[in-house]
């Protein structure tokens, strides 16, 4: 297949976005993304090396996704729940790889510094929120962590009921505001 691209890597990028998004991240292939892409099977290969090297890309770019969503979101605690979700329904594919580091280079630098990057923005929340530190303010982070990545999941895998309501930022906000008095 010719080359026809302007920028080949986020041709191929895109191309795995769809890919995911349609398949989930275990059935991602290069050929697959090679075919959506419109070019040849041997681009992905010499843009990233392997499959791993595209879902580090990913996973990288997620990573930063997020933490300009995070960033956006203030300093309110539960806003930035809020936008964890929001990301997560709207940049499905990259959350899904995000959070599969089994399935890419985990120890990459792009990976490492956006990663580093998301996690401060996430806890800027928790420390401006409460007047905890050191390793009270780091649970408190993998609490409300868990409780905004918990819900994504569930909404998702389709687990939520389907009787919450159209706007799933606002539940979300309804969530965490149970947790979050006050706020």
């Amino acid at each position: 297949m010719p080359y026809h691209h302007g920028d080949l890597r986020r041709a191929i990028l895109d191309a795995a976005v769809e890919s995911i998004t349609a398949n989930g991240p275990a059935a991602l292939s290069l050929r697959e993304v090679s075919r959506r892409a419109g070019v040849s099977h041997a681009a992905p290969i010499h843009h990233f090396g392997d499959k791993a090297g595209v879902l580090t890309a990913l996973a990288a770019e997620g990573y930063g996704l997020l933490a300009d969503a995070l960033d956006a979101a203030g300093d309110e605690f539960v806003e930035a729940g809020v936008a964890y979700v929001r990301f997560a329904t709207t940049h499905r594919a990259h959350f899904e790889v995000m959070f599969r580091p089994d399935t890419y280079h985990r120890d990459d630098p792009a990976v490492v510094a956006a990663r580093q990057r998301a996690s401060q923005a996430l806890v800027h929340g928790v420390r401006t929120r409460t007047a905890r530190t050191g390793r009270e303010a780091r649970l408190t982070g993998i609490a409300a962590w868990s409780l905004v990545h918990g819900f994504a999941t569930l909404s998702l895998t389709g687990a939520l009921p389907d009787d919450l309501g159209d706007d799933l930022g606002e539940v979300a906000r309804d969530v965490a505001k149970i947790l979050v008095p006050g706020e």
